[in-house]
């Protein structure tokens, strides 16, 4: 009797191992049936669609401003203005991607900037090496990014009130430290760095370059990039499935700090100056550049190619205004404009990906 128990269940089982089986493979082969149906569906159609409006805005571009705006000079212009808001992007790109957001990042550029061009920070760089102004902005960057990592991580505290927190009391700190006044930097040999132009690139594009490409290995290429993804798109299930998520979350916010502290060493470079005022309003830009690259807000899903076409965008976009002498206000109306598109674009597609599925 239990031998005949015994086959029994051992032939309930096998069907349904073959039926899950076979439902997987259905699953597969839908899914890859739909990417054949349409290929450009996924980030390729994101990111396509990013690069055909770069192009329309660069073909705007031409012909308002001929040559002005087509010259290699004014190219070289856009991608130094590019390059910080590019780098802080990359480290947002993170953040948001795991479910959080940070408004601090601008405030903590001024902050490392203006500690990195201390007198006592310069004296150190004169004495031993112009790398002691890198190292202490790089340092309260990712100091600025590990409190309030540990904020929100361990103390509970809402992404959005932390990280306001840390705006406002990073600026503050930067014009107390600065007494409101711009510290110059006066060490030769770190303004002779980025004065460098191999190939003929400023070394501020290069630096963007190097960041973009370690971010994108970092997102797509290692275990911290997946966990990320699924740590904004379920914390629960992440937590689950063995990814101590706490410590994660932190680990995102002192990446974004860190992006942060280069920002405030590329400022330097750019400047030759040190300000509390060094950074102001760029959360809000790299957020929408993040946005519009096609990282979701909500988290879970994360871009670093569209983040940098997001960037370039913006950045070519309010060159041509500038290059056709529109106001400032105009420029601040007309982003905001097309942040709010691209939110509801996102929107929508979120919701016609749910159907299909």
């Amino acid at each position: 009797m239990s031998e005949q128990g015994t086959s029994a269940s051992a032939s309930a089982r096998v069907p349904a191992a073959d039926e899950s089986a076979r439902i997987e493979k259905t699953g597969g082969a839908t899914a890859v049936d739909r990417r054949a149906r349409n290929p450009l569906r996924g980030a390729a159609g994101r990111n396509l669609g990013l690069v055909i409006a770069l192009v329309l805005v660069c073909l705007v571009g031409v012909i308002t401003a001929g040559e002005r705006f087509a010259s290699i000079d004014n190219l070289m212009t856009i991608l130094r203005l590019a390059a910080v808001l590019g780098v802080i992007s990359i480290g947002m790109t993170f953040v948001i991607t795991g479910g959080g957001i940070d408004l601090s990042v601008g405030s903590v550029i001024g902050l490392s900037s203006v500690w990195a061009s201390t007198l006592a920070t310069q004296t150190m760089a004169q004495n031993f090496h112009w790398s002691v102004m890198v190292f202490t902005a790089l340092a309260v960057g990712l100091g600025a990014g590990l409190v309030n990592g540990v904020l929100i991580a361990y103390g509970r505290v809402v992404a959005f009130i932390a990280t306001l927190a840390m705006m406002v009391a990073a600026r503050g700190l930067a014009e107390m430290i600065a007494n409101r006044q711009t510290q110059v930097v006066r060490v030769p040999a770190f303004s002779d760095v980025f004065r460098l132009q191999p190939l003929g690139v400023p070394m501020l594009v290069w630096i963007f370059a190097v960041v973009a490409v370690v971010g994108w290995v970092l997102l797509n290429r290692t275990t911290f990039g997946r966990r990320t993804v699924a740590v904004g798109g379920n914390p629960e299930a992440a937590r689950l499935a063995g990814i101590n998520v706490k410590r994660h979350t932190m680990y995102l916010y002192a990446l974004v700090g860190l992006t942060a502290g280069i920002g405030g060493v590329m400022f330097l470079g750019r400047t030759t100056a040190g300000s509390s005022t060094n950074g102001l309003y760029y959360e809000l830009d790299a957020i929408a550049a993040v946005v519009v690259g096609g990282t979701l807000l909500a988290g879970g899903r994360g871009t670093i190619v569209g983040t940098v076409l997001g960037v370039l965008i913006f950045t070519t976009l309010r060159n041509v205004f500038t290059q056709n002498n529109l106001s400032i206000s105009a420029q601040a109306v007309a982003i905001g404009v097309i942040i709010v598109a691209a939110v509801m674009l996102q929107q929508r597609i979120a919701e016609r990906s749910r159907a299909v599925t």
